[in-house]
């Protein structure tokens, strides 16, 4: 599998955020959204090391931290994935997050050794809502969460939209991340009010407020 870094961190966003997390990032990604925070993760020459599943199990069984994040890039490319997902299905006191970016279909990795799925779905700013796989949201469970990271007030209508039309609330989190700088936080609360988004919760990204925002391995 191909690992571009490994580090112990707090997760700065989801029903998590604040907690300690051991975070695994992948190389490579089928998108090139336009905010993209980790593209240089995406780059085919991205530096990456070669580590087995059984690796990457036994460096997060060392570290002694809970939360496992697996991102990228998109971590469900990887091929060796779904055994990694079942060696640490393995471990029940673990809690595997899968960050996903809503184009890979989810029904190969909901089987026995199903993660805690965060998957975004994609707004118009991000130039991919064309790539935007449906069907997952039926796979959904209360514990999962979907992501919307907004960048204009065209982005806040279409999440109203999706939400609706997908009845979200009712099957798992729901969040709203603006861009970070480019769009305010209070018209993103003034558009929650507005449209009476019950069940929506906006988040800020933690480490970006901690470190600096393009600092890597937090």
């Amino acid at each position: 599998m191909k690992v571009v870094e490994m580090f112990a961190s707090i997760n700065g966003e989801g029903p998590c955020a604040g907690e300690l997390a051991f975070f695994v990032r992948f190389q490579g990604c089928n998108l090139r959204c336009s905010y993209c925070d980790t593209m240089w993760a995406n780059a085919p020459d991205c530096p990456y090391t070669e580590q087995s599943p059984e690796d990457i199990v036994a460096k997060i069984l060392q570290n002694g931290i809970r939360n496992v994040t697996l991102t990228g890039g998109e971590p469900l490319l990887q091929p060796e994935m779904p055994t990694l997902l079942m060696l640490l299905a393995d471990h029940p006191e673990l809690r595997v997050e899968v960050e996903t970016n809503g184009a890979v279909d989810l029904a190969p990795f909901c089987k026995t050794s199903r993660p805690v799925f965060t998957m975004d779905y994609k707004l118009p700013s991000s130039g991919w809502e064309c790539a935007m796989r449906v069907e997952n949201f039926a796979l959904l469970k209360q514990k999962d969460t979907v992501k919307f990271v907004c960048d204009s007030a065209e982005d806040l209508e279409r999440v109203a939209q999706v939400i609706a039309e997908q009845e979200l609330t009712k099957r798992c989190y729901v969040y709203l991340s603006p861009v970070f700088g480019a769009i305010k936080t209070v018209e993103m609360v003034e558009y929650m009010l507005a449209q009476r988004l019950n069940g929506v919760r906006l988040q800020l990204q933690l480490h970006k407020f901690i470190w600096a925002p393009d600092r890597r391995g937090v």
